[in-house]
């Protein structure tokens, strides 16, 4: 017992230090905990034994995929349409056959093949969301596309993890009454869900720790249950979150779950590095390295296809692409359970961890300088347009018009901004990057253009040298300074409003030219204690004020666009 505490506590105080090493670094904590377990294991040998930790990592998992099921909204795959449904699973089986056939090359057993292609055929929900959500752009275009092939991916995962759990005990019906007989389960559990569930919530939501326990006990049933016939605890666990993802509880239940999730998942991410055996790297250079290629070149170039032909102009789906090129957390899951079920090598295993570390790493630079690398390499994307015949520009644009005021985003600070350019009768454009808002103001026949106006070819369209006025309410740093420095060259007039979340970066928006920088929590902060000011002591005041403030909200509410249609029919 004191050798297990120990083991534990070593893992979790080493892993604390390298996650925040990585934080630093702005690095994904992920790498970062398989290296503690390397470092642990074969490396210092401070720990003999792993499977005491890999026993409690496998807990990780299983609340890991209870929390993914939480978070699942299945609506989102609706939002983005045929290009993720279609484009996602198209994309999945192309590098799945990609791997498969490269695995072959290297002299992998069929089945190592199989795996190979599995692990190159998915990338990081964790990692790609916390970048997008980072940089403020999981509302956009390519950040709907991405998160709606990702949640694809999860569900695709599943079903993987439910087939290679039958693998040599039986032949293909057998695996096809084992798949049939998951899926049997699975509806019998949602329709179980539906009729108790609600019910059993509906009390136990009355105390916080009863629905703790109450979640904890469901994700660990489903988990026997599934174990029981046969299946990994994952997909039960997994089906568990999803049921109780449709309950009003679901974000209560998730902030509990949560820092058990967090606790466990660090053990496991440790215990596949403490399962790393010391292996020869030279055999599995040639494989890492054409993997890594695959992963990090190909990979983006299939997707920037398959979104292309799909009709999405080249920026969204270089986006898209270079999003999605690493492997995911989930290739470890499904290369841990290989390695447990005898499917895959010592050197297999640390093949996949490398990989894993690698790419990721790899995905955070790519993100962090997207649009310097779209510039570099925008020239040579105007071929993938032509794939599709069928492209139209998103926009109410009159080539000979003149206007004044150019405005980029509409939603959120841009909507009263375009109210007040309305009311001093200003010739005026909008810019979004958003096709439901473009789609919304073009019925409402105001001018406008779909695009990102860190788009040179957006850029060249708004015809800058005649414009007064340019306001960017977009966040975005380095597109704020493209935009600066495009109007400088071609209106050294123009008055150019622009926006930052941050003093350092207003500061150096100022340097570069800008006439006035929006800083939103400094003019909420302004607003509020004016109003402060206005109704301290007045309690008519203050409920009047919140009065006209609801009011206003719902008529904003009223006339945005209704984000529900499918966006593959929207042809960028």
């Amino acid at each position: 017992m004191i050798n297990i505490l120990f083991d534990i506590g070593l893992v979790m105080v080493v892993a604390t230090m390298a996650g925040f090493i990585a934080k630093l670094l702005k690095q994904p904590t992920i790498p970062a905990y398989v290296l503690t377990g390397i470092l642990l294991g074969p490396i210092l040998g401070l720990i003999k034994d792993p499977t005491n930790i890999a026993s409690l990592s496998e807990i990780g998992i299983a609340f890991l995929l209870f929390i993914v099921g939480l978070e699942l909204d299945l609506r989102k795959l609706k939002d983005t349409g045929n290009v993720a449904l279609v484009g996602g699973l198209l994309r999945t089986a192309a590098l799945f056959l990609l791997g498969y056939f490269a695995g072959l090359l290297f002299g992998f057993t069929h089945l190592q093949a199989v795996y190979t292609g599995l692990i190159i055929s998915f990338s990081s929900t964790m990692v790609v969301v916390k970048l997008l959500s980072d940089k403020h752009e999981l509302d956009t275009l390519h950040g709907r596309i991405v998160i709606g092939t990702l949640l694809l991916q999860d569900i695709i995962v599943i079903l993987a993890l439910s087939m290679l759990g039958t693998v040599g005990r039986g032949g293909f019906l057998d695996a096809l009454i084992s798949l049939t007989s998951g899926v049997g389960l699975i509806i019998i559990a949602f329709f179980a869900g539906k009729a108790f569930f609600p019910i059993l919530f509906r009390k136990a939501a009355e105390d916080v720790e009863l629905l703790f326990l109450m979640a904890v006990s469901v994700c660990l049933f489903m988990s026997m249950i599934f174990t029981f016939f046969g299946f990994s605890i994952v997909v039960g666990a997994f089906v568990a979150g999803v049921i109780l993802g449709n309950l009003p509880y679901n974000i209560e239940i998730i902030s509990k779950i949560n820092p058990l999730k967090d606790f466990f998942s660090v053990l496991f991410f440790s215990s596949m590095g403490l399962e790393l055996q010391l292996i020869d790297f030279t055999k599995i250079l040639s494989p890492l390295v054409v993997l890594t290629i695959i992963v990090i070149v190909v990979s983006p170039l299939i997707t920037i296809i398959i979104t292309s032909l799909f009709g999405y102009k080249k920026r969204t789906s270089f986006l898209t692409g270079i999003s999605l090129a690493q492997i995911s957390a989930f290739s470890l899951i499904i290369v841990n359970q290989g390695y447990i079920l005898g499917h895959v090598t010592d050197e297999f295993f640390g093949l996949t961890l490398l990989l894993a570390l690698i790419t990721m790493t790899l995905t955070t630079y790519l993100l962090a300088f997207d649009d310097k690398i779209y510039d570099k390499f925008s020239k040579y994307l105007a071929i993938f347009e032509k794939l599709s015949k069928n492209t139209k520009e998103l926009h109410n644009l009159d080539e000979d018009s003149k206007h004044d005021v150019i405005l980029v985003g509409f939603d959120r600070t841009g909507y009263s901004i375009l109210q007040t350019l309305r009311k001093l009768k200003k010739n005026f454009i909008v810019v979004d990057f958003d096709p439901d808002v473009i789609k919304h103001l073009i019925e409402r026949k105001i001018p406008c253009i779909y695009g990102d106006i860190g788009d040179q070819e957006i850029l060249r369209r708004l015809k800058l040298h005649q414009v007064n006025m340019i306001i960017s309410t977009v966040p975005n740093h380095h597109e704020n300074l493209l935009l600066l420095e495009t109007i400088k060259k071609h209106n050294k007039h123009a008055t150019i409003i622009v926006t930052s979340y941050r003093s350092d970066e207003a500061l150096e928006l100022y340097e570069k030219g800008a006439s006035y920088v929006i800083i939103p929590h400094f003019l909420g902060g302004e607003h509020v204690s004016l109003m402060l000011e206005s109704v301290t002591n007045n309690l008519d005041q203050l409920i009047q004020t919140k009065l006209t403030h609801i009011a206003e909200l719902k008529r904003r509410e009223e006339i945005r666009p209704k984000k529900t249609k499918f966006l593959g029919s929207i042809k960028k």
